[in-house]
């Protein structure tokens, strides 16, 4: 592990406060309080430690893992690459505090007995990022770009229909809209890794020749979509054994061409080498889960943990030093934060495979790492968020 350039780190700070100058500040530091505590509280609760007050059902435990931790990293990373995809503003001074301020809005109202106010402003968060990536997207014409706003309009949409649902407002299940907005943040997920991890390995590692093959790029991102489709149209469960299958087999291959095995000594590289690595996992439970040979919370754990935990953790460090002039390289405290989160996925979803007997104490162990993680990720980078740039850049 490379040291940290320390002169950097030590050197005087600007004065001032900086934490509403672009998206990834607010909703980067915000998202991983909420995810350290949220967790913490919500284990507590689900082991029987404290009396039930928090959403203690498993499935809103899932949708506020998506819709509340998983959907506020994604505006802040969205905010800040739309303006340098684009050149273009995007919210920032008193407009960001109000993305942030409707986006806590959403979390504190689950906790309370309006569950109609909790859907509207749950539902609206993601509607109102994508008008707030929208806007300098279609001004700059980055048409390649605008699937982020369908995206983003969808996951609106399954957030209603999971709170519907929940409501006995409309005849379909729950767990449908949760694993629909599942479907889109592996898409997302999914995208955004083809882009940047390649690059990254190649930047990071002289001589590595981490490629991308046309074909299995279609199929591995198509497949995606189809999995959602047949996810919404109810599809068989053999439909879905033959997709997820096929899919874990398209993204190994989109790994293997990534050359993995080459960034062992780069804790920046692999945190999302190993986070991509749990989508290949996911699927394959996910096949395996649809003939019953293994529980469905399993395969998503390796999503939710593995996936989505690993490649946040692994993109809010790279993004918050990169875009406040700090060098790219890791210290103790991040290399805590990658391996805390390995080992929270490993425990919840092989410890709950294999431990069935100490089946709770596998989803506390794992909710205590993935707590500890983001707690140290809090504290760590809430000087950074906060303070202005070090080389004196707008930011």
């Amino acid at each position: 592990m490379r040291k940290i350039d320390v002169s950097s780190e030590i050197a005087p700070r600007p004065a001032g406060f900086a934490l509403w100058n672009l998206g990834f500040r607010p909703f980067y530091l915000f998202a991983s309080i909420y995810a350290a505590c949220s967790i913490m509280l919500w284990a507590a609760e689900y082991a029987g430690y404290l009396p039930g007050g928090y959403r203690r059902d498993p499935l809103w435990h899932g949708n506020e893992m998506l819709y509340g931790y998983t959907i506020a990293v994604v505006a802040g990373f969205l905010f800040t690459a739309v303006r340098n995809w684009t050149n273009r503003p995007t919210p920032t001074g008193a407009a960001l505090a109000a993305f942030t301020l409707l986006w806590l809005a959403g979390r504190i109202l689950v906790l309370t007995p309006y569950p109609m106010a909790a859907a509207i402003v749950n539902a609206a968060f993601p509607i109102a990022v994508a008008g707030g990536i929208g806007l300098p997207l279609v001004r700059a014409d980055n048409r390649r770009n605008y699937f982020f706003i369908a995206l983003l309009l969808a996951a609106g949409l399954t957030e209603l229909v999971f709170q519907f649902s929940e409501m006995d407002l409309l005849r379909w299940p729950a767990y449908v809209g949760l694993q629909l907005g599942l479907d889109i943040v592996l898409f997302i997920i999914a995208v955004m890794a083809g882009r940047v991890i390649p690059m990254f390995t190649n930047n990071a590692i002289p001589g590595a020749q981490a490629t991308r093959n046309p074909w299995v790029e279609k199929v591995a991102l198509g497949g995606v979509l189809a999995l959602a489709i047949a996810d919404l149209a109810g599809a068989p469960g053999i439909m879905i054994v033959v997709l997820a299958a096929a899919l874990a087999v398209a993204h190994a291959m989109r790994l293997y061409l990534w050359q993995p095995w080459r960034v062992l000594g780069k804790p920046l590289v692999w945190v999302l080498h190993a986070a991509y690595a749990w989508i290949v996992i996911h699927l394959l439970l996910r096949a395996l889960a649809a003939i019953d040979f293994v529980g469905q919370p399993l395969a998503v754990h390796a999503l939710t943990i593995g996936a989505i935990g690993g490649m946040t953790i692994g993109m809010m460090t790279r993004t918050a030093r990169g875009h406040t002039g700090r060098p790219l390289v890791t210290d103790g405290y991040e290399l805590a934060c990658y391996l805390l989160i390995q080992l929270a996925a490993l425990i919840r979803v092989f410890g709950g495979m294999l431990l069935q007997d100490i089946y709770l104490r596998t989803v506390i162990a794992s909710a205590a790492c993935w707590s500890a993680a983001f707690g140290i990720y809090a504290v760590r980078y809430w000087p950074v968020l906060s303070r202005p740039r070090l080389d004196g850049k707008p930011g």
